[in-house]
């Protein structure tokens, strides 16, 4: 399996992001635009939450608050769990499934330089599957 660089490599990757002080209606403005399913939340360039959209199901929908009178920082995720461009793919998989987790921040120490998905983390298990499979393949045609 790869690491996350070679992962991100692959993408053309923009870091989508809101602020705490956003309202939780732009955020899913962002998303929709995006088409992301979690944004970080960025204050001063400093990672300070995550916002998704589980989040907003959780704790805004089946709340009943407002998304337009709501802000980021009232329901963003602040515990974030974070990897390095260095972590291998097995063991963003493997924090993703204990932690019951969708995204990870990728972080250079301090600096936020993108995130990824359990897609991204399917992707890479079905590409290297197929790999796997096709030099199998060719080995028992030889």
């Amino acid at each position: 399996m790869r690491t996350v660089s070679e992962l991100m490599s692959k993408r053309n990757d923009q870091i989508w992001s809101v602020g705490p002080q956003s309202s939780v209606f732009d955020a899913l403005q962002v998303l929709a635009d995006h088409d992301v399913g979690a944004l970080m939340v960025l204050d001063k360039g400093k990672l300070v939450g995550v916002f998704s959209e589980r989040d907003y199901t959780r704790k805004i929908a089946l709340a009943g608050r407002s998304s337009k009178d709501t802000r980021v920082a009232d329901i963003m995720t602040s515990q974030v769990l974070t990897v390095t461009a260095h972590t291998r793919t097995r063991d963003c998989m493997a924090l993703m499934s204990q932690k019951k987790i969708r995204h990870l921040p990728v972080m250079d120490g301090d600096t936020p330089i993108g995130m990824i998905s359990i897609r991204d983390i399917m992707d890479d298990i079905i590409s290297d599957h197929e790999l796997t499979i096709s030099q199998l393949q060719s080995y028992i045609a030889s």
